[in-house]
């Protein structure tokens, strides 16, 4: 037997309005959530074109001081690493032995220029002899070949005697350039010999150069642009990116290296305050000229698409916008653009892969910024 059950009528209602309620729920799409993204601002500013590599720090002059006479070493007059000036004196050899050998130079000069002034006196009396004829021109042709022979030989003395004092000169060692001095290879009491090993090696770091190398296919534009004047070579640590010191172009190498295809230039820097240290590396960066007014867009808005390049614009209602763009060239500071966007447009960053037309985007605040803002 079946038992029928009445449901009154208000229960039935109220589930008939539940199960509507929820149909309604699963029919309505929830509204999509805002893709987080960073943005930069596209700006209009002045570009410098350069060309950059990385450099080495090379003095122009570098000399290897050696002795050019023999001796003991008696003074060292500097210490490791001090600057010096042309001239200063650096090292002093016994100069006794020189003395002695200046002095024998100078009594041969003094007894054979004696000899020649009796040879000289004896050529005038045979030559009134001869025209009496007390005399043969034989025996007067003697004479005269034995005054001539002492006169050579004072002269040799002269020449002895100026070797003696070169010789003497010697033994103060100067340095020949304004420089820093290195590490000081010899000390008091070493014997040296004339052009054996080097006694210190001097280095000249003000005016130093900066050698660097860039790729062949720059050199027409670095002659093009060297017509208007030297140009300038920023010298750049290559950890912090702080300038450290601005020269100038001196110095293009007259071939191109076939095996590397670049060319080796030089800048010259003042280098007053040492900025600049040989063997140093650096990053070199030539300018060639300024392009005014360029529009940049920040680094990382333009990517690259099957259709060429496009970068995200934000609207004012913060959805996107794809709009394609030409690109004049690349810089540090970002990338140029010839075309398709302006001073002021807000372009995306970062957070593209998720973007497509009409996306609802959220700004997020710049690392910089967000990085301030932890902090207590």
């Amino acid at each position: 037997m079946i038992r029928r059950v009445s449901i009154p009528s208000r229960l039935v209602l109220a589930l008939v309005v539940a199960l509507s309620a929820a149909c309604s729920r699963q029919k309505a799409a929830p509204p999509p959530d805002a893709v987080p993204v960073r943005v930069g601002t596209v700006i209009q500013k002045d570009v410098p074109l350069q060309l950059r590599n990385v450099g080495t720090v090379v003095p122009i002059n570098s000399i290897a001081v050696r002795a050019l006479v023999g001796g003991e070493i008696q003074q060292v007059h500097f210490r490791e690493g001090q600057d010096v000036k042309k001239g200063d004196l650096l090292f002093t050899i016994d100069p006794r032995p020189y003395d002695a050998a200046l002095a024998q130079a100078e009594a041969a000069l003094a007894r054979d220029r004696a000899m020649w002034t009796n040879a000289d006196t004896d050529v005038k009396r045979y030559e009134d002899l001869v025209k009496k004829d007390y005399v043969t021109r034989q025996q007067y042709d003697s004479v005269r070949a034995q005054a001539e022979a002492t006169q050579a030989t004072v002269r040799a003395d002269q020449a002895a005697v100026e070797r003696a004092r070169l010789d003497l000169a010697y033994c103060s060692i100067r340095s020949p350039i304004d420089g820093r001095t290195g590490s000081v290879m010899v000390q008091v009491g070493n014997v040296v010999k004339a052009n054996d090993a080097t006694l210190v090696t001097i280095n000249q770091v003000a005016p130093i150069y900066l050698s660097f190398a860039v790729p062949e296919r720059d050199l027409d534009a670095i002659r093009r642009h060297q017509t208007g004047g030297r140009l300038p070579v920023d010298a750049v640590d290559a950890v912090s990116g702080k300038t450290l010191s601005r020269g100038e172009l001196t110095f293009l190498d007259n071939t191109v290296d076939r095996t590397t295809g670049t060319i080796t230039l030089k800048g010259t820097f003042t280098n007053a305050d040492r900025a600049l240290w040989p063997g140093e590396f650096v990053n070199a960066e030539l300018t060639l000229s300024t392009e005014k007014n360029a529009v940049v867009a920040p680094p990382g808005a333009v990517q690259n698409g099957q259709q060429g390049s496009y970068a995200f614009v934000v609207k004012p209602d913060d959805t996107v916008e794809s709009r394609p763009v030409q690109i004049a060239r690349n810089a540090p500071e970002g990338t140029l653009i010839a075309k398709g966007l302006s001073p002021g447009d807000r372009v995306v960053t970062d957070g593209q892969l998720r973007l497509s037309p009409g996306t609802k985007v959220e700004i997020l605040p710049d690392q910089g910024q967000a990085q301030a803002e932890r902090k207590p």
